[in-house]
């Protein structure tokens, strides 16, 4: 079913996009499974990291880690592979392309369930909160159900950088939840289970911080968006919860995504290869104009909730250990008023959303969880909640003054 370490690097054929005639009303039309020349670090006359690159300072093993990963992260999945038999998405370099492999995108997804007297359901037994959009067939296509009475889009976040954020030590983002804010602010860190350990540890990935480590976060995407079960995620998803229905069209035993027992790894162990490994977004070097704006970034207080740096703690990779991470976040939950998209998932309430990071922010559009804003100044406004007085305070500005701002934030 997976093809071997030595078979995919003796790949030759480059993954095709999608079609018309592949996605069709929804309905996945099969092609084989075809993986990607493995690509090559490209000289960068910037002298670091571009969008897409790999971290800087790996070692030859983990280099090829990291292009080993990137081979499988833009791979197709095939229905003969696991893929469905109701799924987002048939790569994750489909939903994870702006600015580079790894990025962003406009594409969302939806999320569903049911809110009664403030009391959150996420309707499991009709296949939420996650709807898969498309299917194998059109037999088993999932829709929202008539009992949801809140549906909300999410984007696709970036994912530059990732594996710095994964190297963050506990304490350090818990740390972050003492520190006494002004204006009403304070954050809180999601303790999850980490399906891989089985430990309690502090979400830091997913806009409501729902998974810790990228590992979690890999095998949660492959079951979730493409339907591909792994050892970590068993079960697959039920069109609309029913389980007579899957039976009828499941016809790839479980677990899908097996391991390879000379590597021992499985697809998710290489798609998070990639993740960890992937460069930050590279910061520009600030006009006169930005470096106004980066004080009025301070000003304004939207440090508060957006910290422009932590540091990751030890680590046995040299390239993550004790480095600066400039993602401009707390990596903490905030209570964020109208802006929540009312989604309770892991320990997050409905209004709470994680901080997302603001670097390399001029590679995604639109912005905000859903999308509704198409611009910068239009996401800062759209802010509520905790983060309702800085955005009062971008608001009374002036012209020349916001445009400093947003230059700012357009180099970090």
């Amino acid at each position: 079913m997976k093809l071997s370490s030595l078979m995919v690097a003796a790949a030759v054929v480059l993954l095709a996009g999608t079609t018309a005639a592949q996605i069709s009303n929804g309905v996945f039309q099969p092609r084989p499974k075809l993986k990607p020349a493995a690509p090559v670090q490209r000289p960068n006359p910037g002298g670091g990291p571009q969008f897409g690159d790999a971290l800087f300072g790996l070692d030859p093993a983990n280099l090829q880690a990291f292009v080993d990963g990137r081979t499988e992260f833009e791979a197709a999945e095939t229905p003969e592979g696991g893929l469905g038999p109701i799924f987002n998405g048939k790569s994750c370099v489909e939903c994870h392309s702006s600015g580079g492999t790894g990025g962003a995108s406009a594409i969302t997804v939806t999320r569903f369930g049911r809110v009664v007297n403030g009391k959150f359901d996420p309707l499991d037994h009709l296949g939420g909160s996650l709807l898969q959009r498309f299917a194998i067939d059109p037999a088993v296509r999932e829709h929202v159900p008539a009992e949801a009475n809140l549906v909300v889009q999410r984007l696709t976040p970036p994912l530059f950088g990732a594996g710095l954020i994964e190297a963050i030590a506990d304490e350090d983002i818990l740390l972050n939840a003492q520190r006494r804010q002004p204006d009403g602010v304070q954050g809180r860190a999601g303790l999850v289970t980490d399906v891989v350990s089985g430990k309690t540890r502090v979400g830091r990935f997913g806009w409501k911080a729902q998974q810790a480590t990228l590992l979690a976060f890999s095998g949660d995407a492959y079951v979730n968006e493409m339907g591909v079960t792994n050892r970590f995620f068993p079960v697959e998803n039920a069109p609309n919860g029913n389980r007579a229905l899957l039976a009828r069209f499941d016809k790839v035993a479980d677990v899908e995504d097996t391991v390879d027992p000379v590597t021992g790894k499985g697809d998710i162990d290489h798609a998070a290869d990639f993740m960890r490994f992937l460069a930050p977004p590279p910061p520009l070097r600030l006009s006169a104009s930005a470096a106004a704006g980066m004080r009025l970034f301070e000003q304004i207080r939207c440090t508060s909730c957006h910290l422009p740096m932590m540091y990751t703690g030890a680590n046995p990779i040299a390239a993550l250990a004790h480095k600066p991470v400039p993602l401009f976040s707390d990596l903490l939950l905030h209570n964020m008023g109208s802006l929540g998209d009312g989604i309770e998932q892991a320990t997050a309430k409905g209004a709470e959303m994680r901080t997302a990071p603001l670097w390399g922010l001029r590679a995604r559009a639109p912005y905000l969880h859903d999308g509704r804003a198409k611009t910068v100044a239009d996401a800062i406004r759209g802010h509520d909640g905790e983060g309702a007085a800085s955005r009062d305070r971008f608001k009374n500005l002036t012209a020349a003054e916001r445009a400093q701002l947003l230059d700012y934030l357009n180099a970090i």
